[in-house]
């Protein structure tokens, strides 16, 4: 009786090609920086899982907290982000409980917020957060490297808002 010849795979070749030449600085930074957004996107679904905010709605919260009665177009403004960008979030957290919108009594155009006994909750977690996370790398880092870092990233952003 014959036996069937065995088959055993071979390790796969690699494809050939040019050798891959290296990023050069923008790419490099620009690969950093789609990391950095990537882990900030997965660490708000989980963080939308787990406490029922997201990332940039902690950081209303954040902002609101810190600021009782601040208006929206100032935290747009501390937020870098146009005023309608804002909106939609401000009307959900209203929706879900966690913030107040009253008019302002000198201007009524103009709407101020404040946290509920909810949103205070939420603003005050600690752990399980972006903030968390982000504290925790800044606080592994000199001083210094976390100012220039900073300071790249500002410019980094209005460069981009040209």
């Amino acid at each position: 009786m014959k036996t069937a010849p065995s088959r055993t795979r071979r390790p796969r070749k690699e494809a050939e090609g040019p050798t891959r030449r290296p990023l050069g600085p923008v790419l490099s930074f620009m690969r950093s920086l789609w990391g950095v957004n990537h882990a900030l996107e997965s660490r708000s679904r989980r963080m939308k899982a787990r406490i029922g905010v997201t990332g940039p709605e902690r950081m209303v919260l954040r902002l609101v907290g810190r600021s009782p009665g601040i208006a929206a177009g100032e935290l747009a403004g501390i937020l870098r982000v146009h005023p309608s960008t804002l909106t939609g979030l401000l009307r959900r957290l209203g929706r879900r409980g966690l913030l107040v919108r009253r008019a302002d009594t000198l201007d009524a155009r103009r709407a101020l917020f404040t946290l509920t006994p909810k949103g205070e909750a939420i603003d005050g977690l600690r752990r399980g957060t972006v903030e968390g996370a982000v504290r925790a790398a800044l606080e592994s880092l000199p001083d210094r490297e976390v100012q220039v870092a900073a300071s790249v990233l500002d410019t980094l952003a209005r460069s981009m808002e040209r």
